[in-house]
């Protein structure tokens, strides 16, 4: 887990930020000895959201493959 000052954070935050992201956390200590914890904020996605598929069929393969289906 990387850790930053304050004053660094003060001044990378985009560096903190990335590196949250990357790392899933990152901790930053205040010179009075406070100390937090900066971690992403989970993606709340939808259910139906999935990684499409690559395949090589043409518009007719697929009309095709649906017609034989239907005629079952």
């Amino acid at each position: 887990m990387t850790v930053f000052t304050d004053l660094e954070a003060k001044q990378k935050l985009e560096s903190v930020l990335d590196q949250a992201r990357a790392q899933g956390e990152v901790r930053i200590v205040c010179a009075d000895g406070r100390e937090f914890v900066v971690r992403p904020a989970s993606q709340k996605d939808s259910p139906l959201a999935v990684p499409g598929v690559k395949v090589n069929l043409s518009k007719e393969d697929i009309v095709q493959a649906v017609r034989e289906v239907r005629e079952r």
